[in-house]
């Protein structure tokens, strides 16, 4: 029996693009794998404190070939909503977010995710992408509650999530294993009537 035969789109799907003022958000492809491997492999001590233990080979093209198919097929499911984030300036990757655990039904909530390179961190980028994407989950995929988790000295995620109108609902504990270890996370949440209150006003992450 022939082994599969993996087919990559080279063009963008469904030509998907949401647009900030300084950035825009698509999904990823494969031919993304350089670029990515490259800022992440920058960002590596900048990251690793944040993010779940990197497996040996997580920068190697097979295991981003396996990443991209996870991506399409959870998305495809509606399960996830990954996306990477570039630089219009420059059309350079920056970063990415994934809205991730979608449930719908009672629900109707997804979590939230994201990761900025080092060079790129602090500048208020990642403020962007959210200004373009919260609108999306609220307006279009019709989600009620975005969820966020940060680990508690995480102190730039909190005035992240807090600047886009994240209220702090709770605190998690051994919430998630990142890198190695069992952390506590502050829970966060933003709901779609709190946000449309906050565009009303002129001061949410409104078009």
């Amino acid at each position: 029996m022939a082994p599969p035969v993996f087919r990559f789109r080279s063009r963008i799907q469904d030509e998907f693009r949401l647009e900030g003022e300084r950035v825009y958000l698509r999904h990823p492809v494969f031919g993304d794998h350089a670029e990515w491997s490259r800022l992440r492999a920058a960002s590596r001590g900048f990251l690793e404190p944040w993010e779940p233990r990197w497996p040996e080979d997580d920068l190697t093209r097979t295991a981003f070939r396996y990443r991209i198919r996870r991506y399409d097929a959870d998305r495809e499911a509606g399960l996830a909503l990954p996306l990477f984030i570039f630089q219009k300036s420059t059309g350079r990757l920056v970063g990415g977010v994934t809205l991730g655990a979608i449930r719908r039904g009672a629900a109707e909530c997804c979590s939230l995710g994201y990761w900025m390179g080092e060079p790129h961190a602090g500048k208020g980028v990642m403020t962007d992408a959210l200004k373009c994407l919260i609108p999306h989950v609220f307006d279009r995929m019709r989600l009620h509650r975005i969820e966020a988790a940060c680990i508690p000295d995480n102190q730039r995620s909190q005035r992240l999530l807090e600047k886009a109108g994240f209220r702090r609902e709770g605190y998690l504990s051994g919430y998630l294993k990142i890198n190695g270890a069992w952390r506590d996370h502050l829970l966060y949440a933003l709901i779609a009537e709190d946000w449309q209150s906050m565009r009303a006003k002129g001061s949410g992450s409104g078009g």
